[in-house]
């Protein structure tokens, strides 16, 4: 963690979250969640003790405690009576969360993490279309379609496209009246519609593919077949990610 340095004393400046008290713990817990994602802390290791991690972030026992407690909170640390705060297994971490998720994606180079999201996002948005198939009102229906074609008219712009993009998937999840499944899409993508490796490749020709997929879903919700909407947005999804993809490694996880 790099310090700059005051030009009036010569004197190296403390980082700027250690000049925003209010926001010490949450700097800490991002740093430390960092730190356990990328390995500097394996699973079953220690994290420093108490003393050592006040004097490194140069902060009172209060906020590291407070900041502890939140790892734990967040599935990254289990404290043991005798012990110590011990790291714990990725298998327990909460990847819903914002820190350890994103954290997760800048480390992983094989896209695995990407992957997964999208087969989620996926699995549950291909359930909400088969149920907006048989929900939606004319209104909805009319709505999509109005959607569908001004992305044709947006194909240019992929920032004016990318915005009606995720207005058309909302529409057809709010359709489905399924909140929890809306809001657990919406929490993941949220946290990955602007980094460089979810939005992959931007040419004009990949969102001309994309709306021809939207179509597909908005056809298939228009006649009210359930199965087909399903299968429409299952393909969409899965191709609109292979195309912008990119990077190593083969999409095996997509595969079903």
């Amino acid at each position: 963690m790099t310090t700059s340095q005051d030009t009036t004393t010569g004197v190296a400046a403390p980082p700027a979250w250690k000049r925003r008290p209010a926001n010490l713990g949450r700097a800490i817990t991002a740093e430390l969640v960092d730190r356990i994602v990328r390995g500097l802390h394996p699973p079953g290791s220690p994290l420093p003790p108490e003393p050592a991690l006040c004097e490194t972030f140069g902060v009172s026992r209060t906020v590291v405690r407070e900041a502890v407690k939140i790892l734990q909170e967040k599935g990254l640390v289990q404290v043991r009576q005798g012990t110590g705060t011990i790291v714990t297994a990725p298998t327990t971490w909460n990847m819903l969360d914002e820190l350890v998720l994103a954290a997760a994606i800048a480390e992983d180079e094989t896209l695995a993490i990407l992957d997964d999201l999208v087969v989620t996002r996926r699995l549950l948005e291909s359930d909400m279309a088969n149920v907006a198939a048989r929900l939606a009102d004319q209104d909805t229906v009319k709505q999509l379609g109005s959607l569908v074609d001004l992305m044709d008219n947006l194909v240019g712009d992929h920032g004016r496209y990318a915005e009606h993009d995720r207005v058309f998937h909302d529409v057809i999840m709010q359709a489905s009246g399924n909140r929890i499944a809306r809001g657990v899409v919406k929490s993941l993508e949220s946290q990955v519609f602007h980094t460089a490796r979810y939005v992959g490749r931007t040419e004009r020709a990949l969102r001309i593919a994309s709306n021809q997929g939207h179509r597909r879903v908005y056809e298939r919700i228009a006649a009210h077949d359930p199965e087909g909407a399903a299968e429409a947005m299952f393909t969409h999804i899965t191709d609109a990610w292979l195309v912008r993809r990119g990077g190593p490694g083969g999409p095996a996880r997509l595969q079903r």
